[in-house]
């Protein structure tokens, strides 16, 4: 695994520098993290976790799915 990713840093600090970030998290259910705005305002302060943890997803289902992206995930 090439790519590593704290998830308890914030949405938008993670998807400006990997953008496909905000396609796996929408697919778990972040329908609004494609939306300018929302990442722009909420995701400057809200982490992936926190967001877990808000939408009642399994953290560790979350851990998987990055790692079926090839992320080494931290946090």
């Amino acid at each position: 695994m090439g790519k590593k990713i704290d998830l308890n840093r914030s949405v938008h600090e993670l998807v400006n520098e990997e953008p496909e970030v905000a396609t796996i998290m929408f697919a778990l259910g972040f329908k609004k993290i494609v939306e300018p705005a929302m990442l722009e305002t909420m995701g400057k302060f809200m982490t992936p976790l926190k967001g877990a943890k808000m939408k009642r997803i399994d953290p560790e289902q979350m851990r998987q799915a990055f790692e079926a992206h090839g992320y080494e995930v931290e946090g």
